[in-house]
């Protein structure tokens, strides 16, 4: 009988722990390296609006093919993207090449 009330609490104590946790939502937003001002400044107010919400923000810029030595300006790119979301949100992981994507994760600023 003291097994069962014991497994009982357990259970209890497990489901209000799973309730107070919070799941990470990861929203994604991909540049090229030439992207033109109005579609930079479309996925900018999408990506403020994600990090609002409370979702971390990966942005990276795909390379294709031989634009891959543009690399610089996909720097530039996640560089500028991270100053205009400054007040939103701060740096997680600078902008690193992986592969043929340059990655960069944005985390949201805590609310008071």
């Amino acid at each position: 009988m003291d097994y069962k009330k014991f497994v009982y609490e357990q259970k209890k104590r497990d489901k209000v722990l799973k309730a107070k946790s919070t799941q990470v939502v990861v929203k994604e937003i991909r540049f090229g390296p030439q992207t033109d001002e109005h579609d930079y400044e479309f996925k900018r107010k999408n990506a403020e609006k994600f990090l609002k919400e409370g979702a971390k923000l990966k942005a990276f810029v795909f390379f294709k093919g031989r634009s891959i030595i543009y690399k610089d300006q996909g720097q530039i790119l996640l560089l500028r993207l991270a100053t205009d979301l400054e007040e939103f949100g701060k740096v997680e992981a600078m902008p690193v090449l992986e592969g043929k994507r340059m990655i960069m994760f944005i985390a949201p600023k805590k609310k008071k």
